[in-house]
């Protein structure tokens, strides 16, 4: 039956002939992080606890993306000596008992065999309220500089491509993962993790790159210089150029995600890479990685630090966005975008306020919006942020 699955062209063709997200349904609204890591690789706490943590904050989705690994299979974890990490397995071992908690103890010291997947998958996910999507970050390099890559809804685990350069190594990574969905028929979101990482990719990377349709506009590692630094560009305006350049060529448009990339469970604040920094608001049929990556797709979510919205909608080529508000905060609502004439981005106009919309004209390029509250989020990747939401970009749509 594969003949009836559309292909990615065919989909990218549909985005395109849309021209725009459409928010104007009544699909529930899902919460989700969709960059997790656990002691599978380089987490510092067990993938129950990570899952307890996420559903117990009002998460409905988690994708638990290790690096070049997926769990399953058997795998013992030697746990460190620390005070923070011996805490932890007595907390562990105290929450699921002895029965669940596999041990054992050597010259080395006490070792603790990691649940999989499909072990502990069961005890989480609530139909309707909370799933966990299998994932991996593809993590490679090219001279030294670090390429990461998350596959979400990973059926089968991908050996990290090569390539003789950047793009060459991006794009081979993104075509594996592209071909794992082809193959079996399965939504499979392939995303490019924090650009500013070592300032490993570039703009002109990302122009040179095919099929490449999500990137994280923020991340809340403390070392990925979300917001750049003299010499280099932010990856807000990263997004920017690349989208001038997507628009220009008929591309359709690059989307910005928020994640936590989290490593980090015992403690928290600056310095340490902890959940519940980033995430993004999706707008789904329901929750199941099919509908969830089908409306990221089709730019129905938004991406945040703690603002949260009321009402989203693009209709008559207007965007709308109201602000669920805050005690005693403010909202300063941006529309942000770039003409065919003068490509370069600018603010278009700038609401103080809770509610506002934008009327997009045929000169347009693109344009998304952006809310700035006047809260300072706690814990955040880098001292004196300020809480944010990242409405995706829109085009002018040809009636």
């Amino acid at each position: 039956m594969k003949t009836l699955i559309p292909t990615l062209l065919t989909i990218f063709i549909l985005i395109l002939l849309l021209g725009c997200a459409n928010y104007d349904n009544p699909d529930q609204w899902y919460k989700g992080n969709l960059h997790t890591h656990s002691y599978w690789s380089d987490g510092d706490d067990y993938p129950e606890m990570i899952m307890d943590w996420y559903k117990s904050n009002d998460y409905n989705f988690v994708a638990l993306s290790d690096h070049n690994i997926l769990a399953e299979g058997e795998k013992w974890k030697l746990i460190p000596t620390t005070e923070k990490h011996q805490q932890a397995y007595n907390k562990y071992l105290n929450k699921y008992g002895p029965d669940w908690v596999e041990s054992r103890s050597d010259s080395n010291g006490l070792h603790v065999r990691l649940k999989t997947l499909v072990e502990y998958r069961s005890q989480f996910e609530d139909q309707g309220n909370f799933l966990i999507i299998q994932a991996e970050e593809i993590t490679t390099s090219f001279e030294k500089k670090p390429l990461h890559l998350n596959a979400t809804n990973l059926q089968s685990f991908i050996k990290p491509q090569s390539g003789n350069s950047v793009v060459e190594v991006l794009q081979n990574n993104i075509d594996a993962i592209l071909a794992q969905r082809d193959s079996t028929g399965i939504p499979i979101m392939p995303h490019i993790n924090h650009p500013n990482y070592r300032y490993a990719i570039s703009v002109d990377d990302f122009i040179q790159l095919r099929r490449e349709r999500f990137f994280e506009v923020y991340n809340g590692h403390p070392s990925v210089n979300n917001f750049g630094d003299s010499l280099h560009i932010s990856t807000e305006e990263m997004w920017d150029a690349i989208n001038i350049a997507y628009a220009q060529n008929g591309l359709p448009l690059l989307y910005g995600l928020a994640t936590d990339d989290s490593h980090h469970y015992h403690k928290f604040g600056h310095g340490y890479v902890n959940p519940g920094r980033g995430w993004v608001m999706v707008q789904a049929k329901s929750l199941t990685a099919q509908a969830l990556i089908h409306a990221l797709e089709a730019g129905r979510f938004y991406a945040s630090t703690g603002v949260a919205l009321k009402i989203l909608e693009f209709r008559h080529n207007t965007l709308s966005v109201t602000v669920q508000p805050e005690a005693d905060v403010n909202y300063e609502i941006q529309f942000i975008g770039a003409s065919k004439d003068d490509p370069k981005t600018r603010i278009l106009k700038s609401a103080l306020g809770r509610s506002a919309r934008y009327k997009l004209s045929p000169d347009l390029l693109f344009v998304r919006a952006k809310v700035v509250s006047s809260k300072i989020k706690a814990n955040p990747h880098q001292l004196g942020e300020y809480e944010v939401a990242w409405v995706q970009p829109v085009v002018y749509n040809i009636k």
